[in-house]
């Protein structure tokens, strides 16, 4: 983004599916006629094709230029705004296939023996058991040792 001379950078922490973004919000209630939005990627700018399309038409409307580095400058002209379309609805299928073959991956992971869903966990049931016996035992001398510190 700096390589694109941009004055104010917003980074959204939040994923594009949820609907609460406020770095997202903030950028749209800033960006003035004349500006020049520039995004890294279209699946990372909405969360559908129809999501897109009000984005566009709110965004076009306030005189904003769009553009996506991965596409170039996309304008409000006929041509601007089908490419626009076509790129988001790329997007929004890319994003369903994800999905797809996410679900079918654990679909075939559950037929494994011992398949547990989530994340594995950090420690184990005898690490944590360590962890808090060593809590009780020591956590004196540890306070000693801070105190003789200072």
């Amino acid at each position: 983004m700096e390589d694109e001379r941009c004055d104010r950078i917003y980074f959204e922490k939040i994923t594009r599916t949820k609907s609460n973004r406020p770095e997202f919000q903030k950028l749209l209630q800033e960006i003035q006629t004349g500006d020049t939005l520039v995004i890294t990627k279209m699946d990372r700018f909405v969360r559908s094709t129809q999501d897109a399309l009000n984005i566009i038409k709110f965004l076009f409307e306030k005189g904003v230029k769009i553009n996506v580095l991965n596409l170039g400058i996309i304008e409000n002209t006929s041509t601007g705004r089908l490419i626009f379309t076509i790129f988001s609805a790329f997007a929004d299928f890319e994003r369903d296939l994800i999905v797809e073959r996410t679900q079918a991956g654990k679909e075939i992971a559950k037929q494994r023996p011992g398949f547990r869903e989530g994340r594995p966990k950090k420690f184990s049931q005898q690490q944590i058991n360590l962890a808090m016996q060593l809590l009780e035992t020591h956590s004196g001398s540890i306070a000693k040792f801070q105190n003789e510190q200072y």
